[in-house]
């Protein structure tokens, strides 16, 4: 498995990035103003990165840039992930982040030449694709569980509701009301 450096000004960026991220995914899903500020702050914080890539040349540059760009693509799909708050937007963060790593190590795949650079290539897309299948495999493995979950409410919320049909007046009126409060009906 390849292993690929980054040059300091990356490891700053990303570390600052990585920090922000995390601290935008402690907002609650759906702070508006969390995610402008994500989206905000990752672009004021791309384009300082950018202007370090400017002092680089040849590829060294595009894979400075390439990073650049990876890591705002990385804080904008997470705030926007935990802005939507659903299954399916991580699973979209997740590809777009693959996609944006691919093609840094893409890049990088540049300073090889031969077999070694084709190798370089097809792991870069092998590890995209492989970071999506995941992401499905999530979503599908988090959408089956919460229906799960849901069945299991509305199962446990109809053994309550039939132990209320023993009841009569206002006894029975508070076991539904307290049935279907417990079990969000």
């Amino acid at each position: 498995m390849h292993t690929y450096k980054l040059s300091a000004a990356a490891r700053t960026l990303a570390l600052a990035i990585g920090t922000f991220a995390f601290a935008a995914g402690a907002h609650a899903a759906g702070d508006k103003s969390a995610y402008d500020q994500a989206k905000s702050s990752a672009k004021a914080t791309f384009e300082a990165a950018k202007t370090k890539c400017d002092a680089l040349k040849d590829n060294a540059k595009d894979i400075c840039v390439a990073e650049a760009k990876a890591a705002r693509t990385r804080t904008e799909v997470d705030a926007e992930a935990v802005y939507k708050g659903t299954p399916k937007a991580r699973e979209h963060a997740i590809h777009e982040i693959a996609e944006a790593d691919y093609k840094v190590a893409k890049e990088r795949c540049d300073d090889k030449t031969g077999n070694d650079k084709d190798v370089c290539v097809k792991v870069a897309k092998a590890a995209m694709t492989k970071a999506k299948a995941d992401a499905k495999a999530t979503r599908v493995a988090t959408n089956a569980k919460m229906d799960a979950s849901d069945d299991k409410r509305k199962a446990d919320y109809k053994v309550a509701a039939e132990k209320c049909d023993a009841m009569s007046g206002d006894a029975k009126d508070s076991c539904v009301k307290a049935a279907k409060a417990k079990y969000g009906q």
